[in-house]
């Protein structure tokens, strides 16, 4: 048989292997702790369980979505102008996505042909490269530098580079790295993207799980961004329902729509009971919010302070449900230690090279288990002797 060249980018994805190590172990009946995968565990609250329940059994919700109704994007612009103060037109500035993946996937197939430049951070998820690398496009990576806050310098990318990108994407609060962005970042992302005629897609996933009291925005509500570029943001963490597949692509017009009009090619939109399940969430109590973000942050203090009680300085991250740590010494290879750190203790993260080039050296956690099993698994660790 004969396959796809572009096939030839593409090995099994970081989050399969680790998935498929830990049943291995798991069928073993050994203990295994999996912070590996960003799979929230926290269902979301009754009353959107309970929207999605009655659109499910509404016989006449079995027909083709084809395109997304009304009530959708009168609920996303209300959730925008609420938690923003952004102001969108339901009928031009939004589309929906099958959750963020969908649309990182494939918004470089509406805006770079074979050979055009697209920008994406390093250390970054790993979607972020893959979607341009589908569309044929030159990936050149932005490096968030530890020394630098993990905030992409844009003094460090060639003119010549710039001038040739067609899209630049970025994420603040970040996966992996964890961090934020300041306001004055985001009006340097804006001049540089004016200057170099760049599209830019940030993508928001994280805005709600911020710790500490602080809080973060949306990049459109700084002035000029709805001249350069778009926002995804997702149901997935906010509010639990990451299976159901529920993300926006939300700013620019022209953008929103080319994307709109590449995916009535390519789905027949999102279920129905799913888009009540949407309005229910953006339209309803959000005290959910606020109780998921307590959640993850407790979990935040019990993984980052018993790491460190035991010997692995870990630093509490600032926002998202991960947490980006360096790997202890004296190893040096952030697969070596996670395999070690997997075949000792069953402890089960993600290395950091699945990352990018630049995120040699580090793992990531996810904040996906309690915090019951979280303190065993660290026990675990300390015990495996792998931290000497």
């Amino acid at each position: 048989m004969k396959f796809a060249n572009r096939m030839n980018l593409f090995g099994e994805g970081i989050f399969s292997t680790m998935a498929q190590l830990r049943k291995k172990r798991q069928d073993a009946g050994l203990p295994v702790l999996d912070l590996s995968i960003g799979a929230p565990n926290i269902p979301p609250a009754s009353h959107i369980i309970n929207a999605i329940a009655e659109g499910v059994t509404d016989r006449s919700n079995y027909v083709y979505a084809i395109s997304d109704r009304t009530e959708l994007h009168e609920a996303v612009a209300r959730w925008y102008k609420r938690r923003y103060g952004v102001t969108l037109d339901p009928a031009k500035q939004i589309t929906s996505l099958l959750g963020s993946q969908d649309g990182l996937a494939h918004l470089a197939l509406a805006i770079a042909d074979p050979g055009d430049i697209v920008m994406v951070p390093d250390p970054c998820y790993p979607i972020f490269a893959d979607g341009p690398r589908i569309a044929g496009a030159e990936i050149y990576f932005m490096e968030q530098k530890a020394d630098n806050h993990y905030l992409i310098d844009f003094s460090d990318i060639p003119d010549e580079v710039a001038d040739k990108a067609k899209l630049m994407v970025v994420s603040y609060p970040n996966n992996p790295t964890t961090v934020m962005a300041p306001e004055s970042w985001y009006h340097e992302l804006i001049a540089f993207a004016k200057k170099h005629d760049i599209i830019v897609l940030h993508d928001n996933a994280y805005s709600e799980l911020v710790f500490d009291g602080k809080t973060t925005g949306s990049f459109l509500q700084y002035d000029g961004a709805f001249d350069v570029g778009i926002e995804f943001n997702s149901l997935s963490k906010t509010y639990g329902m990451a299976g159901a597949r529920i993300g926006f692509c939300v700013g620019n017009t022209e953008v929103v729509q080319k994307l709109a009009l590449l995916k009535s090619n390519i789905d027949y939109g999102m279920f129905l009971p799913l888009q009540k399940g949407a309005i229910a969430a953006l339209d309803g109590d959000q005290s959910c919010v606020a109780e998921t973000r307590d959640a993850y942050e407790r979990r935040r203090n019990c993984l980052c302070d018993g790491l460190t009680e035991i010997g692995w300085n870990v630093p509490r991250c600032e926002s998202t449900m991960f947490v980006w740590a360096k790997i202890p010494a004296p190893y040096t290879s952030s697969v070596d230690f996670t395999m070690d750190l997997l075949n000792k203790a069953g402890f089960v993260v993600t290395p950091g090279s699945a990352f990018g080039p630049h995120g040699e050296g580090y793992v990531r956690m996810a904040l996906v288990q309690d915090e019951e099993a979280m303190k065993e698994g660290i026990k675990r660790v300390k015990e495996s002797g792998i931290l000497g």
